[in-house]
């Protein structure tokens, strides 16, 4: 079995590639139904947020695994292979297993060490595991990954700064007014962006924030947190002519805000200028505003300098998480290496067993004469001698399981054995074999959420896929 991973983020595709490949939240079962069916694949996961696409799976072999799977994204996505393939990149065992536990640390977010992603990792594989599309590998793998997140954020300062997709934007509004005292700022979308970008806003000292939504329940409670005002969609675009920012995230498929919406606004504005930013993929507001007299328009590449001044703490927070992830990349290769020892030790104890009960009956049916209490006093004691037999040889192909050479080892033993026959028996009746699908326990996040993931550390190097 391999891992795998194939997929685009920021730093492989520009925002206008990045949102062609945006997975909606209502066809995530289907897609994972498909990706299921994808041939070579046994397990997978997909994470889809604002800065990456990225497919994980188990393969029962590497060779032309990117080829399969780009195939599936080009049915998906109903985009020819020839305008995304330069975009996407492969990771492979270590590799792919080291860039997970990166994305889910924060480490391979444009803000380093931000928390949300780590919700979204977690998101994403329980709803792979509840659509059955993970199995023994992925749901060691994901629990390993995520508690890691946890870990690296408690137990370091990495994310101590704000340094947020919405943090940054704010910082970004603050060079451009100076303050915001005296501000009137109309925030599209009630989402947990939305939300994150209303308290720094309201934090910065913004006169009014206006909060709308296409659920008006929603926009009233996001509003009622920070002493806003909802409004309808409707609403926001007659307060266009009114507001001196305009911040959009609300995850529609289309343009939320058009060019004729704002040149319309601007007639009444007497040349005051507004100030917009797009921080939603796929992109909220028309580009083409951004030509228009006095409007500055800024999506989420933009940001991406915005918050220089604190990530050099975060940066040497993030050498102590590297350490951390070489680690548990080690921890996650034993418990792959020992995998195999327990058919093998099913194997011994099955036959053991079968010796034994032959050769107690051929014993009890040459001694007849025995009552039934000397024929339990028999089998415990012989019970007990092949116990003890067996115990050491376990125990020592245990240990020797998770070593350079433990399927050496396991092969040795299953010789030494003569384990063959018992192998194949478990092998064709699936026990110990199956992949497992039990329900894992994970731990909640108890992280403060930032904004959408993205930026930093040196990308791992990419594997050609093959064409």
């Amino acid at each position: 079995m391999h891992i795998a991973v194939v997929g685009l983020n920021y730093r492989t595709a520009p925002v206008e590639v990045r949102e062609r490949f945006s997975f909606a939240e209502k066809d995530m079962p289907q897609a994972l139904e498909e990706l299921k069916r994808t041939k070579s694949v046994l397990e997978g996961v997909i994470i889809a947020t604002c800065n990456r696409t990225e497919i994980y799976v188990v393969v029962d072999r590497l060779h032309m695994c990117g080829y399969f799977i780009r195939n599936f994204m080009e049915k998906w996505f109903g985009i020819p292979r020839e305008e995304f393939t330069k975009h996407l990149y492969m990771y492979e065992d270590d590799q792919a297993i080291r860039h997970l536990f990166r994305v889910a640390c924060g480490l391979d977010s444009m803000v380093l060490g931000e928390t949300q992603i780590l919700g979204q990792v977690r998101s994403a594989f329980l709803l792979s595991q509840s659509e059955k599309g993970t199995g023994k590998w992925f749901n060691m793998l994901f629990k390993q990954a995520i508690t890691l997140g946890k870990r690296a954020h408690t137990e370091t300062a990495i994310g101590e700064s704000a340094v947020s997709i919405s943090y940054a934007a704010v910082e970004l509004g603050k060079r451009i007014f100076g303050s915001f005292s005296g501000k009137k700022v109309l925030i599209l979308g009630a989402g947990k962006m939305s939300e994150l970008t209303a308290k720094h806003l309201s934090d910065a000292g913004a006169e009014e924030v206006y909060v709308a939504n296409r659920t008006f329940a929603r926009a009233q409670e996001l509003a009622s947190k920070f002493n806003g005002t909802p409004c309808s969609m409707q609403e926001a675009m007659q307060r266009l002519k009114d507001v001196d920012i305009l911040i959009s995230s609300t995850g529609a498929e289309g343009y939320v805000v058009t060019s004729s919406q704002v040149a319309q606004s601007m007639k009444g504005r007497e040349n005051r200028p507004l100030f917009m930013i797009d921080i939603a993929v796929p992109r909220d507001i028309d580009p083409a505003i951004g030509e228009l007299d006095d409007v500055f328009l800024y999506d989420i590449d933009d940001l991406e300098g915005i918050v220089e001044s604190n990530l050099e703490m975060r940066r040497g927070e993030a050498v102590k998480i590297e350490a951390m992830i070489e680690e548990e990349i080690a921890a996650f290769g034993t418990w792959v290496q020992t995998l195999g020892v327990k058919p093998v030790i099913r194997a011994l104890q099955e036959k053991s067993s079968a010796i034994y009960e032959n050769t107690l009956e051929s014993m009890f049916n040459k001694l007849p004469e025995l009552d039934d209490h000397q024929r339990k006093v028999i089998r415990r004691l012989t019970k007990s001698i092949v116990n003890q037999m067996m115990h050491d040889p376990i125990n020592r192909i245990k240990e020797l399981a998770g070593e350079d050479k433990g399927a050496e080892a396991l092969d040795w033993f299953t010789q030494i054995f003569a384990l063959e026959e018992q192998m194949e028996k478990l092998t064709d009746s699936g026990k110990e074999c199956g992949a497992s699908r039990e329900t894992l326990e994970l731990p909640e996040q108890g992280l403060p959420e930032q904004g959408p993931e993205t930026r930093e550390q040196p990308a791992l190097p990419l594997v050609e896929i093959p064409v």
